[in-house]
C-alpha cells in the first residue's frame, strides 16, 4: 500500500480509503443493501491486512450501526494509533428539534454519540455531511474548532457543496482563527468531472485533500456490461439520479476504460481508480466493497501508471453533466 499526506496536513493516509456505508444492519435506516456485521468484519480485516489505514463512515449510515460495526472491528483488529477514522455529522438521526443539522447543539451531541459507537476517545477526521443552510457557518466552524481544541477531533473536513461556500468557509477560518477544513469529500469520477470547473482547482490552491465519493460511479466503471443485477444496483436510488440522463455518452467512457484495463491487464476498477489518484489534490478515493476481490482491485490501482494516450482515450467522450448533491 502507498500512503500520502491529506492535503497540507502531516496526516498520512493510505491511497485507498475504505468506504464503510456498505457496513450496517439492513433493518436500521438507509441504505437497505448493507452487509451485516458477520459479513462486514472479514472485509475490514482484509483492508487492514493489505495496508489500508483510512476508514470513512457517518453517524447516519444505517442509523449508527455502521459506526458500531467499524468501531468493534477496529478495536479488535487494529491499534487505535495506527488507523485514521473519519465520520460525519448533519443528517437527521432522530425526529424533532435538534435531531439533525450543524448547530452547536447538534454537533456537540452527535460527536459524543459517534465516539460511543466507534468505541474511541477521538475521531481523526470529522466531516460536515453537506452544507446546513439553516445554521450560520460561523456557528458550525466555532463548534468544530472547540472539538479540535478539547481533543475529541483531530482534523475537520467537508463534503459536496458549491465551491463559493467552501471558499467562504476557508476564508472565515483564516480570518477568525477557526480550525480549517483539510479535506473535501466530493462526487468525482470518470463519468462526472464537473468538480474540475471550480472545486478541484480551489482545493489544489488551498492545500485541501480530495477524498472523492462514488469513484467507480456506483459500480458502473467496475462492472462488465450484462453482468447479473446486484441487490445494490436494484435498490440504489441515487444511481439513476446521478447517471440516468447520460447513459449513452457514459457508455463510451465505460467502454474506453475497459479497453485501457485490458491493455494493462488489470480490472476495470483499478484503471478508474488509478485515473482518480493521478488527478490534482486527490489523496484517496473512498471505495466501498462487498467482497474481498474489490479490495484487491483498489490496491492494484496504486500500482497502475496510465499513459497520456490512456487518459485521452478515457476522457475524450466526456460531456457536461448536471450537478447533484449540493445544498
Amino acid at each position: 500500500m502507498k500512503y500520502t499526506k491529506l492535503g497540507r496536513t502531516g496526516l498520512e493516509v493510505s491511497r485507498v480509503c475504505l468506504g464503510c456505508m456498505t457496513f450496517g444492519e439492513p433493518d436500521r435506516g438507509e441504505p437497505k443493501w448493507t452487509l451485516t456485521e458477520d459479513v462486514s468484519r472479514p472485509l475490514i480485516r482484509k483492508a487492514l491486512d493489505v495496508g489500508i489505514n483510512f476508514f470513512d463512515t457517518s453517524n447516519s449510515y444505517s442509523l449508527g450501526s455502521s459506526e458500531e460495526i467499524v468501531g468493534r472491528a477496529l478495536k479488535e483488529y487494529a491499534k487505535r494509533d495506527d488507523v485514521v477514522v473519519a465520520t460525519k455529522v448533519n443528517t437527521r438521526m432522530r425526529p424533532g428539534a435538534n435531531g439533525a443539522g450543524l448547530s452547536r447543539k447538534a454537533i456537540m451531541t452527535e460527536i459524543d454519540h459517534s465516539l460511543r459507537r466507534l468505541q474511541t476517545d477521538y475521531v481523526d477526521l470529522y466531516q460536515i455531511h453537506r452544507w446546513d443552510p439553516t445554521t450560520p457557518i460561523e456557528e458550525t466552524l466555532e463548534a468544530l474548532t472547540d472539538l479540535v481544541r478539547i481533543g475529541k477531533v483531530r482534523y475537520i473536513g467537508a463534503s459536496s457543496m458549491h465551491a463559493w461556500k467552501f471558499a467562504k468557509s476557508l476564508y472565515l477560518s483564516d480570518r477568525r482563527g477557526y480550525a480549517r477544513f483539510v479535506s473535501m469529500q466530493n462526487h468525482y469520477n470518470l463519468l462526472n468531472r464537473e468538480e474540475e470547473r471550480e472545486m478541484v482547482p480551489l482545493c489544489e490552491a488551498e492545500g485541501v485533500g480530495l477524498i472523492p465519493w462514488a469513484p467507480l460511479a456506483r459500480g458502473l466503471l467496475a462492472r462488465e456490461q450484462g453482468e447479473p443485477e446486484s441487490v445494490r444496483k436494484n435498490t440504489d436510488l441515487l444511481r439513476p439520479v446521478l447517471y440516468g440522463d447520460t447513459e449513452e455518452v457514459d457508455a463510451k467512457i465505460i467502454d474506453a476504460a475497459a479497453a485501457v484495463a485490458r491493455r494493462h491487464g488489470v480490472p476495470r476498477a483499478s484503471v478508474a481508480l488509478a485515473w482518480l489518484m493521478a488527478q490534482p489534490a486527490v489523496a484517496a478515493p473512498i471505495v466501498g466493497v462487498s467482497r474481498e476481490s474489490q479490495i484487491d482491485d483498489a490496491v492494484t490501482a496504486t500500482e497502475v501508471t496510465l499513459t497520456a494516450e490512456d487518459i485521452e482515450e478515457m476522457t475524450k467522450a466526456y460531456v457536461p453533466h448536471k450537478p447533484h448533491g449540493f445544498v
